[in-house]
C-alpha cells in the first residue's frame, strides 16, 4: 500500500489534438474546443490497460478485496440452501404430526443448528463484505490522491502554449469531475463486479444441484436479458463521454464569467453570457438525462424478464413437488436463488454503464497526463552563483505558431545594471521578449544568455529566481496582505516585509485598512483598489530582491501621485540592477539607459531618450502623439 506510482507512461492513444482558442486570449473567453466526438472512450482497451498500470502499486490490497469479495459472496450463496434444509425438516415434521404418524415430531435441534450455522455464515459474509468495502474505498481514495498529485505536478510541467489552447475550466474539470468519477466508479464497481460474477457462477451451481430442469427454465430468459442489456449499454455509452466534456465546457464558461465579471457587466454582456451558459447547460442536461435514463433502464428491464422466468419456475416447481421429484425446501431455496440470480445480472449491467463513465473520465485524465511537456532540463545544468545581470539576445527567431514568426533575427547585448525600456505598438513583441527571457516559451532559433550562459543550460527554477516581475495584470491570492507580500520571499521576516512595504509605498495605506497587514484579501482582492493591488505586487518584487527586474506596465493602474511615489521607489530598487521596462507611457522611461523601439518583432530604433527624439523617427512619433494627447508630462 505504501508503494507509489512511478514513471510516466505515455500511450499514443491518449495524445489529444490541440485546437486554437478563440479571440478571448490564452485560457480565457472565446469558443473552446472540447476534444473528441463525445461518443465514448475512444480506446476502452488502452484506457483499462493504463488504469491497470496505475493500480499496480495497490495489487496486494486489491487481491485482498477480491478474496474477501469471493468469501462474502460464497457464504451468502449457501444461505438459501441451508434454509431449504431447515424448511424441509420443519415441513416434514409438521405434516407427519398432522397425519398422526407414530413418533412424529419436529426436529427443533436440527433446525436450530441449521439456523445457528446460517447466522454464522451471514455474519462472516457481512464482515468480509464490510472489510472489502473499507479496503476498496481506501484504495480508491489513495489512487485519486495520487492522480490529483500527478495532475498538479503535470500542470507545472506543461508548456505555456498548452494553456493558450485550453480553458482553465476544462483543466479544472479533469482535476475535479473526472477524478471524482474515477473514485466513485472504482470504489463501487470493482468489488461489485467480482461479487456479481461469483454470485452468478455460485447460484448456477446451487440451482443445478437442486434441479436441472428448473435451472434450464430459469436460463431460457437469460439471452433475452443479455440482448436488451447490450442495447442499453450501447445507447448509454454514447452520452457518458459527452457528459464529461460538457461538464468541462460549463466549468470553463463559469470560470471565465466570474474572473471577468466586472468587464462582462461593464459591456452589458449578461444576456450573452446567460444565453451561452443556457446553451451549454441544455446540452449537458440532454446528454445527462439520456445517459442516466439508458443506464437506469437496465435494472427494470432485467427485473421484468426475470419475473417472467420466476412465474414459469413457480408453476414447474409446484408440479415437481406434487410428483415428489423435489422437496418443499428445495422449491423455497430455488425460488430464492432465482430472485438472487437477477440481482447480480442487474448489477453487472449497471457496472457496464459505470465502466463506460469510468473509462471516459479516465481517458480524459490520461490524455492530460500524457500531454507534451516542456523541454527537459539539461542533465548538466549550470547555476550562476553571483549574478551580474548581463543579458544577450543573439539572432532570435520566435513565433507562437511555427509558421508565423513574430520576432525575427533579434539581437542585443545588455550590460549589467542597465535600464532597458521596450516600447512599440501593441503586438510588436515587447512582452514576448520577456516571456522568452524567462523561458515561458522556447525560441525557434538563436540563443539567449544571462552572464554568458545559455538559459537552456540552466534549470528553470534557477533562471526564474534571478528575476523579479511586476506585471500589469496583478495577481493576489486569498490570504493576508502580509502573506501576499511574503510570496516574493517565503523566508522573509516581518521586519523585511514591513521594509519592502515602505519602499513600495504600501505602508501608507495599509494602516487605514481594517486589520492592517493582517487583513485578509478575498479571492478577487476586490476589497482593495486596483492601484493598491499594484503596489502590493511591487512590494512583493522588492522583497524578492532580484538581480534582474521586469516591469511590464507596472504603473499603468495607479494615479499620477502614486505613480510618482512608485517611480521614486523604483529608482532605489533598480539601482545597480539590470531592468527591463515595458511601457506605453513614455514619461516612465525617460531615464532609461537604452530604449528599444520595436515594430513587427524587430528593433527599428535604439538609443536614449534625447538621442531618439533628435533622430525624429518612430520613437519621436510615438512621444509626440502622447504629448499631444496629454499622456506625456
Amino acid at each position: 500500500m505504501s508503494e507509489r506510482i512511478s514513471g510516466r507512461p505515455v500511450d499514443s492513444q491518449f495524445k489529444v489534438e490541440q485546437q486554437p482558442r478563440g479571440p478571448g486570449g490564452p485560457g480565457r473567453g472565446g469558443p473552446m474546443h472540447m476534444g473528441g466526438s463525445g461518443e465514448k472512450a475512444r480506446n476502452f482497451k488502452a484506457t483499462m490497460k493504463t488504469m491497470l498500470h496505475y493500480l499496480r502499486p495497490y495489487r496486494v490490497p486489491i487481491l485482498a478485496v477480491l478474496i474477501l469479495s469471493i468469501i462474502s459472496t460464497v457464504f451468502a450463496i449457501f444461505g438459501p440452501k441451508i434454509l431449504g434444509y431447515a424448511t424441509t425438516r420443519l415441513f416434514e415434521g409438521a405434516v407427519a404430526k398432522i397425519m398422526h404418524v407414530p413418533g412424529a415430531a419436529i426436529d427443533y435441534t436440527y433446525i436450530g443448528n441449521l439456523i445457528l450455522l446460517l447466522i454464522v455464515l451471514y455474519i462472516i459474509s457481512a464482515g468480509t463484505g464490510y472489510l472489502q468495502g473499507l479496503i476498496m474505498a481506501n484504495v480508491s481514495a489513495r489512487l485519486t490522491y495520487d492522480l490529483r498529485n500527478r495532475i498538479a505536478e503535470k500542470i507545472n510541467l506543461l508548456p505555456f502554449k498548452y494553456f493558450d489552447k485550453q480553458s482553465y475550466g476544462n483543466v479544472l474539470s479533469r482535476v475535479t469531475n473526472d477524478v471524482d468519477t474515477i473514485y466513485n466508479s472504482l470504489s463501487q464497481s470493482m468489488s461489485q463486479l467480482v461479487s456479481s460474477v461469483v454470485m452468478i457462477i455460485g447460484i448456477l451451481i446451487m440451482m443445478f444441484t437442486i434441479n436441472w430442469l428448473m435451472t434450464l427454465v430459469a436460463l431460457v430468459v437469460l439471452p433475452l436479458s443479455v440482448i436488451l442489456i447490450s442495447f442499453f449499454v450501447k445507447k448509454s455509452q454514447i452520452y457518458f463521454k459527452q457528459n464529461q466534456n460538457y461538464l468541462g465546457e460549463i466549468n470553463g464558461h463559469i470560470e471565465e464569467m466570474y474572473s471577468g465579471h466586472n468587464v462582462m457587466r461593464a459591456f452589458n454582456g449578461e444576456e450573452k453570457s446567460i444565453t451561452k451558459f443556457d446553451g451549454i447547460n441544455k446540452r449537458l442536461y440532454t446528454v445527462g438525462w439520456k445517459s442516466q435514463f439508458f443506464a437506469s433502464m437496465m435494472m427494470p428491464v432485467t427485473q421484468f424478464i426475470g419475473n417472467l422466468g420466476y412465474v414459469a419456475i413457480c408453476i414447474l416447481g409446484g408440479y415437481l413437488a406434487i410428483i415428489k421429484t423435489i422437496t418443499v425446501g428445495d422449491i423455497l431455496a430455488f425460488i430464492q436463488y432465482v430472485r438472487q440470480f437477477n440481482q447480480p445480472i442487474t448489477q453487472a449491467a449497471n457496472m457496464a454503464g459505470i465502466l463506460q463513465s469510468f473509462a471516459a473520465a479516465a481517458e480524459r485524465v490520461f490524455e492530460f497526463l500524457n500531454e507534451e511537456e516542456e523541454i527537459a532540463e539539461s542533465t548538466q545544468a549550470v547555476k550562476i552563483n553571483n549574478v551580474e545581470g548581463r543579458v544577450t539576445f543573439d539572432k532570435i527567431d520566435f513565433g507562437y505558431n511555427p509558421d508565423k514568426i513574430i520576432i525575427k533575427d533579434f539581437s542585443i547585448d545588455i550590460k549589467s545594471g542597465q535600464r532597458v525600456a521596450i516600447v512599440g505598438p501593441t503586438g510588436a513583441g515587447k512582452t514576448t521578449l520577456v516571456k522568452l527571457l524567462m523561458r515561458f516559451y522556447e525560441v525557434n532559433k538563436g540563443v539567449i544568455k544571462v552572464d554568458g550562459v545559455d538559459i537552456r543550460q540552466m534549470k528553470r527554477n534557477d533562471l526564474r529566481s534571478i528575476f523579479g516581475m511586476v506585471l500589469q495584470d496583478t495577481w493576489l491570492f486569498n490570504g493576508t496582505i502580509k502573506e501576499n507580500i511574503r510570496y516574493g520571499n517565503a523566508g522573509a521576516t516581518d521586519e523585511d516585509v514591513l521594509a519592502a512595504a515602505k519602499i513600495a509605498y504600501v505602508d501608507h495605506f495599509v494602516h487605514a485598512l481594517p486589520g492592517g497587514y493582517d487583513m485578509v484579501l478575498n479571492e478577487e482582492a476586490s476589497n482593495i483598489s486596483q492601484g493598491q493591488k499594484q503596489l502590493l505586487t511591487i512590494a512583493r518584487a522588492v522583497l524578492a530582491n532580484p538581480r534582474i527586474l521586469i516591469l511590464d506596465e507596472a504603473t499603468s493602474s495607479v494615479d499620477t501621485r502614486t505613480e510618482i511615489l512608485i517611480q521614486k521607489a523604483m529608482e532605489k530598487l533598480m539601482k545597480n540592477r539590470t531592468s527591463f521596462i515595458i511601457a506605453h507611457r513614455l514619461s516612465t522611461i525617460r531615464n532609461a539607459d537604452v530604449i528599444l523601439v520595436m515594430k513587427d518583432g524587430a528593433i527599428v530604433e535604439q538609443g536614449d531618450h534625447n538621442g531618439l527624439l533628435a533622430a525624429n523617427g518612430a520613437y519621436a512619433s510615438i512621444y509626440n502623439s502622447q504629448f499631444e494627447t496629454g499622456l506625456v508630462s
